[in-house]
């Protein structure tokens, strides 16, 4: 499906690939709102990112809804229970609009690159490996800071550390 992507002009792309995250996000905020009722169930079996979605939730307002399109692991957790936390549509909506429209240009321009490359790389292409093994080292750096910043400032490191 992405290889079909990346062959359509940039505002094809784009606007597929906005409807689609308009739909999900959308879908997701009103299984929240629609769910109550079940909504202990899962936070019992999904407690961390339900916990951390409902926090980000409560400091940043709609702003969390926008920027969790830039996430990668809270996003459905941030829309499902700004659906359970009833967060008026008159916020969640814009909020969706744009982060979506981030997320499409995001995807219709770096992310289908990606995929091009590594088609080009499936195909031999020696630019297309440089570009593939480019992503995917970038990827494990931020995958590893970012790790590494969670352990820094977590409460169990901070009793583990040695007492002066």
């Amino acid at each position: 499906m992405l290889d079909r992507l990346a062959e359509l002009p940039f505002w094809q792309a784009f606007l597929a690939l906005f409807a689609s995250a308009m739909v999900r996000s959308n879908g997701t905020y009103w299984l929240g709102r629609g769910a109550v009722a079940s909504w202990r169930r899962y936070r019992g079996t999904h407690g961390e990112p339900t916990a951390r979605a409902e926090a980000l939730l409560r400091r940043l307002g709609p702003a969390a809804v926008t920027l969790s399109y830039l996430t990668v692991g809270i996003q459905t957790a941030i829309h499902l229970t700004a659906g359970v936390m009833r967060m008026p549509l008159r916020w969640y909506v814009p909020a969706a609009v744009v982060g979506s429209v981030m997320w499409a240009v995001l995807y219709a321009t770096i992310g289908l690159a990606v995929v091009q490359a590594w088609l080009a790389a499936e195909a031999g292409s020696w630019w297309g490996v440089v570009v593939v093994a480019l992503a995917l080292v970038a990827l494990v750096v931020w995958v590893s800071a970012r790790r590494r910043t969670r352990r820094e400032t977590s409460p169990l490191a901070e009793a583990q550390s040695p007492r002066r």
